[in-house]
């Protein structure tokens, strides 16, 4: 098989393994924001959650890339 499709497989299977490891974590800080809106610590963890959801957008579109590339 190609390279190509092995790389763009172990990319998508890779970051899906993060980023559900990393989803109960996002949890528990969108709760902690919930109960504590006013507290220092809320901004701490509320650029942490958006900086999870860049993240999980730019692999989208990556892995979207990939695949479109793959078929191509």
């Amino acid at each position: 098989m190609d390279v190509l499709l092995w790389v763009t497989i172990g990319f998508i299977m890779i970051g899906f393994v993060v980023l559900v490891s990393m989803k109960r974590g996002m949890e528990s800080k969108l709760a902690f924001i919930k109960e504590n809106p006013e507290s220092a610590e809320s901004s701490i963890k509320s650029k942490a959650i958006i900086w999870w959801v860049v993240g999980t957008t730019a692999w989208g579109v990556v892995s979207i890339f990939l695949v479109v590339l793959v078929f191509s």
